[in-house]
């Protein structure tokens, strides 16, 4: 009783001293914020390096562990060949090197669990996996069953840690602006009723995490581990996000969104923003509040489906987004009898831990990437190489003590974590590596860029101050509760009357301190709120305390010795009863094990089934595009090959016109300069012949003919008659022309041309040709009826004008055609009787 009464007075003390301490002061106590010093201690980025085995046992490696902190690459022998031996040896250290041996636990202890330590004491982490494609980092980051990565083993350290101290669902609940609130008792007991309403199935495990892979197969029971740094004075949530940024847009993988099977919508993208503190958080991303390993692993799982992978030559399940997965960790000190949560939010510390999955580099002459995969790939090297821009720009700012901006707004990626990289927790990276040959070039990108990475400085976060008030209450509210038992004991009443659940039954009626927070002299309300309290609060004690007397001092010694021999016989039959359940839950545990791997391998059938599907639709779409494509080529080169043969056609018919033509004229020019010759031989021959020999009759031979014929006689003195030459027209006299020709007219290149004698040639007729000439002519091109074209001499006489000047008057035109025989003369058919010797073709005669 005495114990009741100076655990009371200690309160009341307590209270009335931190009352006056307020009230002396005038304002609130507030949580000491991170004080700005000129000598901030900075600490460089964490960077380490892991080597994935290779692929098959005959590949070339390029990359060769040294030592436990260095690496070294040497080119392949191919590409020293083709690049006469210019690479060397480089050699490129981190601040830990695993090896192709090292086992996912031996990651997990060197890199993520000292973040998990810092999580729990207020301090933000970001850790992040970078390198090619196929180098294994989703593999690191998140495992296979019974080889768990990091994440599941980050949730599951965090929760071993926190388990006995976690407060009840919906107690914190986020306010949608990157910050926690604090719900009462009733308000979180009401959100808690109306959730266990909403579901339709039972909470149990084999439920909850239906379709999804239990983390207990991730990770063994041995390797477990927890943080023994735990303040039991504080209670603490666990609130889980999961993001993408697929192609530069934010998407929430946890969004349940209605789906519309006649009109799906796409996913909508989310945006930045900054809360009151400067730091950058993603608005309205869906935050679930886990209370184990299991459900936050299946949370995760939850949104890895809805994850953008494809299929690509270097990786089958390549991703093609940047991962984020967030925890974050609320945190608030409980009252002063170590009962409830403060209801203050100006004590809510919230830390978080980003776990962010990098998508691969890729070269696109390596992937052969079309469509919307090269459209990915350009984006993710984009966003890569903003964050390499970053980079470079912090360690030259660092080391030049230049003030550049960092461009973090060129990529999502790089402005949501802006604020790690200006001092808000650790930054560490786990650079993965393919030691193949073929992947030499992108690999040494990658250790360059780790190294320059490794100058690159962030201050190191300050410590939170959780709460003021003193500490240990939980612990002394729990020692209050055994000595109390202890004493019921010794006094002979049963040590199970107040059992954990019962006290805390009764406790939970004394009534819950209110503010005490005096920002105003005048304030006449909150005395006397506290005084009423704190007699309510003595009268329930003392009612807990006439109860303990009564239950100590009742006879309970003969009820005891009755139910222990009942107590005796059910505990034999329950022995029994509790081996057979432990069989019959062993055997269940083993099937719902199998069912859950099963299922398990299942989903990654049907994920695969899916792919192979969305690849064969792709493929079918390109062919038939490809066949359509294919299609309108032939009918082109048809059309192509029935304009070009039409075009050869009449080509073709028109230079054979031509040539008729050409041969037909040649022909006729060549008959009539043998006719001439012939002429002037028989002239020649006559006038021989009738001077040798007046007296015979000579027979000649008709050349026109062919036929031999008798020279009629003739006298001695008078010559043979002479056929003169014809002349198209005067224009073949003496007179001087002028012989105008335009430059636009053709020369048709006809065996008949108007040649003229004693010409000027102009091409615009001028007085000074026209005063030396008398007759004019003008030589006019048109097109005739049927096509060819025809050429026209347009003459006349030049006179003089009474002015002086010169003028023509036109006086005859002679008009030139060419036109193509509908026949050869050559072809003579026999039915007409035509003499081949009379033909006017037969140029040369028999």
């Amino acid at each position: 009783m005495c114990l009741i009464h100076v655990a009371y007075i200690f309160v009341c003390l307590t209270l009335i001293l931190y009352f006056f301490i307020t009230y002396s002061k005038g304002k609130t106590p507030r949580r000491p914020g991170p004080k700005k010093a000129s000598n901030i201690e900075k600490d460089p980025v964490g960077v380490y390096c892991r080597i994935r085995p290779l692929g098959a046992e005959d590949e070339e490696c390029c990359v060769e562990m040294i030592s436990s902190s260095t690496i070294q690459l040497h080119a392949p022998d191919g590409l020293k060949a083709n690049r006469n031996g210019e690479y060397k040896e480089t050699q490129y250290s981190f601040k830990k090197v695993f090896g192709i041996n090292t086992t996912q636990m031996e990651l997990f202890e060197d890199v993520a669990k000292p973040l998990i330590e810092d999580l729990i004491h207020c301090k933000n982490g970001l850790l992040f996996t970078y390198g090619v494609t196929g180098s294994g980092k989703t593999f690191t980051m998140t495992g296979s069953p019974g080889e768990g990565g990091l994440l599941p083993r980050c949730l599951d350290m965090l929760f071993n840690s926190i388990d006995p101290v976690q407060a009840k669902r919906f107690v914190f609940k986020p306010d949608d602006k990157n910050g926690m609130e604090i719900q009462g008792q009733v308000d979180a007991l009401l959100e808690r009723q109306k959730r266990d309403s909403q579901q339709s199935v039972p909470r149990t495990p084999s439920s909850r995490l239906k379709a999804d892979p239990e983390c207990a197969d991730m990770i063994s029971s041995e390797e477990a581990c927890k943080s023994e740094n735990v303040d039991e004075d504080c209670c603490y949530s666990v609130f889980v996000s999961y993001i993408e940024v697929y192609n530069n847009y934010i998407y929430d993988l946890l969004e349940d969104a209605p789906f519309d099977p006649i009109r799906p919508k796409p996913p909508q993208s989310k945006i930045l923003r900054e809360d009151q503190n400067h730091n950058m958080y993603v608005a309205g991303c869906t935050e679930v509040e886990v209370k184990s390993t299991e459900e936050a692993f299946g949370v995760f799982w939850k949104g890895q489906k809805k994850r953008r992978i494809a299929n690509t030559q270097l990786n089958r399940e390549s991703s093609r987004s940047h991962s984020v997965f967030t925890v974050k960790l609320a945190q608030a000190p409980l009252d002063a009898d170590g009962d409830h949560i403060l209801q203050d939010k100006n004590q809510v510390n919230v830390s978080q831990l980003c776990l962010v999955d990098l998508a691969g580099s890729e070269r696109t002459s390596r992937t052969r990437a079309e469509g919307s995969r090269l459209r990915e790939a350009g984006n993710i090297n984009q966003s890569l190489m903003t964050l390499r821009t970053c980079m470079e720009v912090l360690r030259e700012n660092q080391m030049c003590g230049t003030n550049k901006m960092v461009p973090y707004r060129d990529s999502k990626v790089t402005h949501l974590f802006k604020n790690y990289f200006d001092g808000e927790g650790k930054v560490r990276m786990i650079v993965c590596v393919n030691p193949k040959a073929d992947d030499y070039d992108e690999t040494m990108l990658v250790m360059r860029f780790a190294e320059m990475t490794q100058e690159v400085e962030v201050a190191r976060p300050v410590d939170r101050t959780i709460c003021a008030l003193a500490a240990g209450r939980r612990h002394r509210n729990r020692a209050f509760r055994d000595e109390l038992s202890r004493r019921l004991e010794e006094q002979g009443g049963p040590s199970n009357a107040y059992d954990p659940a019962l006290l805390n039954q009764l406790m939970e009626s004394i009534p819950a301190m209110p503010r005490c927070e005096l920002v105003d002299p005048a304030d006449d309300q909150t005395l006397p709120r506290l005084i009423d309290v704190l007699e309510r609060r003595h009268r329930v004690r003392q009612m807990l305390a006439e109860q303990f007397n009564k239950t100590g001092t009742s006879p309970f010694s003969t009820q005891l010795n009755a139910k222990e021999m009942l107590l005796h016989d059910q505990r034999s039959k329950l022995s029994e009863k509790e081996k057979f359940i432990i069989n019959q839950r062993t055997e269940l545990e083993r099937l719902e094990k199998k069912s859950q791997t099963l299922e398990y391998k299942v989903d990654i059938l049907q994920k695969t089934t899916n792919m192979y599907e969305h690849d064969k639709r792709s493929l079918q779409h390109e062919l038939e595009t490809r066949e359509q494509r294919l299609q309108r080529e032939l009918s082109e080169r048809r059309r192509m090959e029935q304009q070009m043969h039409g075009m050869v056609t009449d080509t073709k018919l028109k230079w054979e016109k031509e040539c008729e033509r050409r041969v037909n004229a040649k022909q006729l020019e060549m008959q009539n300069k043998l006719w001439v010759k012939d002429e002037k031989l028989k002239q020649l021959k006559a006038i021989v012949t009738e001077s040798k020999k007046p007296e015979r009759p000579s027979r000649q031979r008709d050349h026109g003919t062919g036929q031999k014929r008798s020279a009629s006689p003739s006298p001695l003195h008078t010559a043979p008659p002479v056929h003169p030459t014809h002349r198209r027209s005067h224009s073949a006299g003496g007179e001087k022309w002028v012989d105008h020709k335009p430059a636009s007219n053709l020369d048709l290149d006809t065996v008949m041309q108007p040649i003229i004698p004693n010409a000027i040639k102009v091409s615009t007729p001028n007085e000074k040709a026209l005063s030396k000439c008398h007759k004019y002519v003008l030589r006019h091109q048109e097109l005739a009826s049927d096509g060819e074209i025809e050429t026209k001499l347009i003459k006349g006489n030049v006179f003089k004008t009474r002015g002086g000047g010169q003028a023509v008057q036109f006086t005859d035109i002679e008009t030139l055609t060419q036109e193509c025989p509908t026949a050869r003369y050559s072809i003579c058919s026999s039915t007409t009787g035509c003499d081949i010797s009379m033909c006017p073709l037969n140029l040369y005669g028999n």
